[in-house]
């Protein structure tokens, strides 16, 4: 059976430099019915393992290290047995939420994962955190994109460990330049594409120097 794109919704909160804030996140779930990666495992460990069902989880990707897209991630490795693999950029982000532990692999830009037959391609796409990846997979016309790229513009870069121009490159090299009708599939909200997008992108581009 070919490989598929699972979505859920979860709720908390994200913290960061002294603030919170109420988040919903979006969950990705990419597999078939044997064998699923799960992309940022945000909030309720529950809730990711009743989605994922009976399957093997082969992966715990976290697209960055922000507390809301990891702060689930140990208590769905220790149930599952999955590798937590995170940049290594985002370790002092993710040591803010998990002093004790560590991921258990590197995502590096160029890598390659590979669950129901289908290649998930690691992009480095840094500025809304150091270490922020997206997640492209062209058998299924998709980009996990984090919180790098939403519809309508790019991911906030007003807090720590983030840069405006940064994630303006990061886009503009590594995103755009993908098929237009690439699905975009982001940490929170809805979906667009690249298409859509890409006109935004000199406007983007004049803030971001």
């Amino acid at each position: 059976m070919a490989a598929r794109v699972e979505h859920l919704e979860t709720s908390g909160v994200f913290t960061l430099d002294g603030g919170s804030w109420a988040v919903d996140n979006n969950v990705w779930l990419v597999g078939d019915d044997h064998a699923v990666v799960v992309v940022d495992p945000a909030h309720d460990a529950e809730a990711i393992l009743r989605a994922v069902g009976g399957r093997e989880v082969t992966a715990i990707v976290c697209t960055h290290a922000h507390n809301d897209h990891v702060n689930a991630a140990p208590e769905l490795a220790d149930r599952t047995g999955a590798p937590i693999l995170l940049h290594p950029d985002d370790l002092p982000l993710w040591q803010q939420t998990h002093p004790e532990r560590k991921p258990d692999g590197e995502l590096a830009d160029g890598g390659v994962l590979t669950v129901a037959g289908t290649e998930l391609h690691v992009l480095h796409t840094p500025g809304h955190a150091p270490g922020a990846i997206c997640l492209h997979v062209p058998a299924l016309t998709t980009v996990f994109t984090g919180d790098t790229l939403f519809a309508g513009g790019p991911g906030a870069t007003g807090r720590s460990f983030s840069d405006f121009p940064t994630i303006v490159r990061s886009i503009a090299d590594r995103l755009l330049t993908l098929p237009p009708e690439t699905v975009v599939r982001t940490g929170h909200g809805g979906t667009t594409t690249i298409g859509a997008e890409a006109p935004h992108l000199e406007e983007w581009i004049a803030r971001g120097h």
